[in-house]
């Protein structure tokens, strides 16, 4: 069989119902854009070792599409996952007696940089955003909980307790395909640890009481036409207001890694960040944000010298 045949089968008989949509869009998008062009005609016993590193290769130097140049570390990584879990679901199924994909030399996985917004940004951000619409509240939460866009725009006034002062994150909206059509898909969120209740800041909880009470939307943050805000539409909307304040443009996602940085910096402890943030373990938030601890770091270091005898 060879490996376009087993894709096809593979994605619709094993992946399809087993893995998020969201996933299984990304899983397709790879095979099509990435694996069937350079490796689908392939017989899957003929998929050698020289074969499989000779497109790891090419992906790495060539394999960005918009450019044709290099593809990064981190993507490249991605596309050989899912090859190796299609061959090696291949050999259980004893379609392919072989797998060599272990013999892949994989380049090094580069940790992302983290961005955060300076104290004086994060300071002009919220005020901007207090004074004006309602909709950019949405900007002040995730700078103050932490949450995901995706996470933001599928909360709904239910899922905030003002009597505990508390908010449960157990679902993520995002934009993507199901049967060719592009629409909000709403999902649990990304990891089961995701699934989470985080307190809210009292003087928040003041602002969003206010909000709720002229709401006639059941989501926080909503259209004219009181449904889900698209992701896209949002990020275009923040985008905005960075060019307006003249802020340099970082994306969405930073509004989270400048929660993680302010609280670190603030001296919240790392575990209860890290459950805050929905990580799998403390280790995860202290890789990433190690640089945010060394102001804190010195803080400590120099209350720890004061004994010193001079």
């Amino acid at each position: 069989m060879k490996l376009n045949q087993w894709l096809d089968a593979w994605t619709r008989y094993q992946l399809k119902h087993n893995i998020k949509q969201r996933s299984y869009n990304s899983y397709i998008s790879i095979i099509e854009k990435h694996i069937k062009p350079q490796l689908g005609e392939y017989e899957l016993d003929d998929l050698s070792p020289v074969i499989l590193q000779k497109f790891i290769l090419f992906e790495t130097e060539n394999g960005n599409l918009k450019t044709g140049g290099c593809l990064s570390n981190n993507s490249v990584n991605l596309i050989a996952n899912v090859l190796k879990q299609a061959i090696k679901d291949a050999n259980l199924l004893e379609i392919t007696s072989k797998n060599y994909t272990k013999c892949i030399k994989l380049p090094i996985t580069q940790e992302t940089k983290v961005t955060a917004f300076e104290k004086w940004e994060q300071s002009k951000l919220e005020q901007y955003c207090l004074k004006r619409k309602t909709n950019y509240i949405g900007i002040v939460i995730c700078l103050y909980t932490g949450i995901r866009i995706g996470e933001l725009l599928a909360l709904k006034w239910e899922d905030i307790d003002f009597e505990k002062n508390i908010m449960s994150i157990s679902k993520s909206a995002y934009q993507g395909k199901i049967n060719g059509k592009t629409q909000i898909i709403v999902d649990t969120p990304k990891t089961k640890n995701s699934i989470r209740v985080i307190p809210i800041p009292q003087k928040l909880c003041v602002i969003l009481k206010k909000i709720k009470k002229k709401s006639t939307s059941n989501y926080v943050i909503s259209t004219k036409h009181h449904t889900m805000v698209g992701t896209r539409s949002y990020q275009k909307t923040f985008e905005s207001i960075l060019n307006k304040l003249n802020i340099q443009y970082k994306n969405f996602h930073s509004l989270r890694h400048t929660f993680a940085t302010r609280a670190l910096e603030f001296g919240i402890d790392v575990k209860t960040v890290s459950e805050i943030l929905g990580h799998k373990n403390p280790l995860i938030t202290l890789q990433r944000y190690s640089h945010s601890l060394m102001s804190y770091k010195t803080m400590m270091m120099n209350k720890f010298g004061k004994q010193l005898a001079i």
